[in-house]
């Protein structure tokens, strides 16, 4: 996760400007922020937030919850899943992710 936050840092460096990353399940329900701050409440690494923590539901690091199963088609944790979450960004002269 952190190798891939770096990478996501060093070629596109407007990403770091911008703010943190964000993830989406492919449902468009929002799974927090990608970053390594633990005391962000939003981020995926906070242990004790809603994106973070072990047994919150939307948590992609709950192993029994939708997002974090590694037997659900919408978890980055499933090797096999066709359509996992997806990591938007914007490029100049387009717009965000707006979900569904």
């Amino acid at each position: 996760m952190k190798t891939l936050i770096v990478l996501m840092v060093l070629l596109f460096p407007s990403i770091a400007l911008a703010g943190s990353p964000q993830i989406y399940a492919p449902d468009g329900t929002y799974l927090g922020n990608l970053n390594a701050n633990p005391y962000d409440p939003n981020s995926v690494n906070n242990p004790y937030g809603r994106y973070g923590s072990p047994y919150a539901p939307y948590s992609i690091k709950n192993p029994y919850g939708l997002y974090g199963s590694p037997y659900s088609p919408l978890s980055p944790n499933n090797p096999y899943a066709v359509g996992g979450p997806i990591v938007p960004f914007d490029l100049p002269g387009q717009s965000g992710y707006t979900g569904k």
